[in-house]
């Protein structure tokens, strides 16, 4: 799903986290790099991928697949892990 989707657009970090979790999401993934500075990591109430790319485009995501799967299968609650193309943090 995507926040567009979900008609959460607008929603400020805090809150869309909040509210992705009370609809029973595990994860949140986004390229929102300023999310970490944010947010206090220890009490986040989802999962949250953070996405190191140039773009939020399909062209820029797709070369991240095998890492985001692998994290995927690892990430819980409170966790927050940038995933690039090169490695994961």
């Amino acid at each position: 799903m995507t926040v567009a989707y979900m008609r959460w657009s607008g929603i400020s970090n805090g809150r869309l986290l909040t509210l992705a979790a009370d609809q029973g999401f595990d994860v949140l993934i986004t390229n929102d790099r300023g999310l970490e500075y944010e947010q206090d990591q220890g009490s986040l109430p989802v999962g949250v991928i953070i996405l190191m790319i140039p773009s939020n485009t399909m062209s820029s995501i797709r070369p991240l697949y095998p890492q985001l799967q692998a994290v995927l299968q690892t990430i819980r609650r409170g966790n927050l892990v940038k995933v690039s193309a090169s490695e994961v943090e």
